[in-house]
């Protein structure tokens, strides 16, 4: 299970959170939970390969302290915490349409090909990297290109429903 699921299933506000423009929040919030001096999400997903049960009920209560935060903020329900991501993703659309800009189009075709370029040569043996660096670079080729295909496809869990 990734750890984003992880936090979604344990910390429902929070797991709103991460995925729209106040992810830093739920990232600071998460890391404060697990004690955690780097407040990153590389620190975080190595911090939930051990969890304790006790670091699982800190975030837990984390999770209630962000919603009631999120609340006196004005943000009724979940449902209205992600609506923030959603309106930030069709404001982006809006203005690719509107502009006609190719950037964000050839930056997205730069990503993604770069992604499969470095995996295809670290699996087929013509690129050679130290194994730290070779994690580091294909993780994040293939995190930025995930978040291209969401950008232009939505997300699996959202167009169908799994869960």
């Amino acid at each position: 299970m990734e750890w984003k699921q992880i936090i979604s299933t344990v910390a429902p506000w929070l797991g709103t959170a991460l995925g729209g423009p106040l992810g830093g929040l739920a990232v600071s919030a998460v890391a404060d939970a697990l004690q955690l001096e780097e407040k990153t999400e590389q620190a975080i997903q190595q911090a939930l390969g051990g969890v304790t049960p006790d670091q699982m009920l800190a975030i837990k209560q984390a999770d209630q302290q962000f919603a009631t935060r999120m609340q006196e903020l004005g943000f009724a329900n979940q449902q209205a915490l992600a609506k923030i991501s959603a309106d930030d993703r069709a404001n982006a659309r809006a203005r690719e349409i509107a502009t006609g800009d190719k950037t964000p189009r050839n930056l997205a075709y730069l990503l993604v090909l770069g992604a499969l370029g470095t995996g295809a040569g670290l699996l087929f043996g013509g690129l050679r990297l130290d194994s730290t660096l070779a994690g580091v670079v294909i993780g994040y080729l293939f995190n930025e290109a995930s978040a291209v295909t969401s950008y232009y496809y939505g997300e699996f869990k959202q167009r169908t429903g799994a869960g």
